[in-house]
């Protein structure tokens, strides 16, 4: 598949499909700082599928060992390369070096406004798309990705997963604490807006504010705990 196509949609995907037409980046992003023309390209693919909870979302949590970005939850992506046709081509590539999915079994819908990232200087382009034909996924390197899992959107909406989290940078965001990961950051806020736009967001008390260490500890026990039983 080397090309969008937005017909290919499934119905439970349409909201969200529509819900993003014309969106601007001030709606998904918080960095209200527009792409520096020298920036680095990245992509990243936002994968929606339906598993046997519903439809759901593929994340990946990166290796603690890295040196950046240790032990964060993001979509699947990365640079985009010289050999790269565009962002679509480097979001696909990335997903498939990093979690073993087949591109053939994605339909990608649309691309999303460029948005910059101050901390690393990425300007990402957001590649929605709908997995057509799901394969098994894992982390293909453990030295860059501990795991991969595919979370479903009910439990990403669910007002007791949601919180706010607070950074000593003074950043503040949106984040979710499901599946036993703490997704906070540039992708915890492209998910809270997608779930807006998508009208799958339930009302939940943003006045919880949680520091990033706590918030890291709660989602570590709770993965112990399920792991546990």
């Amino acid at each position: 598949m080397t090309g969008l196509a937005p017909d290919r949609a499934p119905g439970w995907m349409q909201p969200l499909l529509d819900g993003v037409e014309g969106v601007d980046a001030a709606t998904l992003s918080r960095h209200r700082i527009p792409p520096p023309a020298g920036g680095r390209r990245a992509a990243v693919l936002m994968l929606f599928g339906e598993g046997p909870d519903g439809p759901d979302v593929l994340l990946m949590e990166r290796a603690a060992a890295l040196r950046n970005h240790a032990g964060q939850v993001s979509f699947p992506g990365g640079g985009i390369d010289r050999t790269d046709a565009g962002p679509l081509a480097a979001a696909l590539r990335e997903a498939e070096e990093e979690t073993g999915l087949d591109p053939s079994g994605v339909v990608p819908l649309t691309l999303l406004p460029e948005l910059f990232i101050p901390p690393s200087g990425f300007v990402v382009t957001p590649v929605l798309a709908h997995w057509e034909r799901p394969v098994p996924v894992r982390a293909v390197d453990p030295g860059e990705t501990a795991r991969v899992v595919r979370v479903p959107v009910a439990a990403l909406a669910d007002p007791a997963n949601r919180l706010q989290v607070s950074h000593p940078s003074g950043y503040i965001g949106p984040a979710f604490s499901v599946a036993g990961l703490l997704v906070w950051g540039f992708t915890g806020g492209l998910l809270s807006a997608l779930l807006h736009l998508g009208g799958w967001e339930r009302p939940w008390d943003r006045s919880r504010v949680d520091d990033l260490g706590t918030a890291w500890s709660a989602a570590r026990a709770a993965r112990q705990e399920v792991a546990g039983r």
